[in-house]
């Protein structure tokens, strides 16, 4: 099984050891179906030339019953080949939506296929930080989900998931974050906003979203931008810094 292992497990600096977890048959059956479908909606994005990666637990191995499968295309695109790929792939969509988590971040697409896939892609340029936000929960490539890797990230609880050949080991990454950011190759403020936003949210709570617009049967996504454009100068001004 191609997974990289834990780099030492003996190594306080590295924060491995520190909880041992070794997955039985049931969650490595799970893990292989959530991978499949992920790896088909991967397939299907790709006959359309569309780069995309799945992240979070699928691609750190860490899954439940309940995970998701969160499909992401890193890149701008016109919407009607992401939604043409899907169709083509026989893919009904749900819901589609409008998100933006906060006013500073970039406006995304959300696609619903169903209660655990979800297709999403920057409708604006992001920021580093925004990018990195998926390298850090952990991300896999269609490539790589066909070589059945896995790969380190970090998860709701701030653990920092390191795949072995067993299952995984978690250790916190409070405190050691830029040893974390090494690991993941992303940068320390990358890290460093995410433990500020999920520590937030343990005292505060769920907070929700910025902005979320349902979309009709006839609306496109840039249409809908547009709109939102139009209305509200702080969109047209975070359009033009990152386009």
């Amino acid at each position: 099984m191609p997974i990289k292992p834990c780099r030492n497990s003996s190594s306080s600096s590295s924060g491995c050891g520190d909880y041992q977890v070794v997955y039985d048959s049931e969650h490595w059956m799970l893990l292989k179906n959530l991978r499949e479908k992920a790896a088909f909606l991967l397939s299907a994005l790709a006959d359309f030339h569309l780069y995309a990666v799945v992240h979070g637990s699928l691609a750190r191995g860490d899954v439940k019953a309940s995970s998701d499968i969160d499909v992401f295309i890193p890149d701008v695109q016109n919407s009607f080949a992401i939604e043409s790929a899907l169709e083509k792939a026989g893919v009904t969509v749900s819901n589609r939506f409008v998100v933006q988590a906060t006013p500073t971040y970039a406006m995304k697409a959300n696609i619903d296929i169903d209660e655990v896939c979800n297709v999403s892609f920057p409708l604006m340029g992001m920021r580093k930080v925004e990018r990195e936000f998926y390298s850090f929960g952990g991300e896999i490539n269609l490539v790589q989900l066909g070589a059945n890797l896995h790969v380190a990230g970090v998860d709701k609880r701030l653990m920092l998931i390191e795949p072995t050949l067993t299952g995984h080991v978690e250790s916190s990454i409070i405190g050691r974050e830029a040893f974390v950011a090494k690991v993941l190759g992303i940068s320390v403020e990358t890290v460093l906003d995410r433990v500020h936003a999920l520590t937030r949210r343990d005292l505060v709570g769920r907070t929700g979203v910025f902005l979320k617009r349902e979309l009709n049967s006839e609306e496109t996504f840039e249409l809908m931008l547009k709109r939102l454009a139009d209305l509200n100068p702080a969109v047209r001004r975070r359009i033009k810094k990152f386009s």
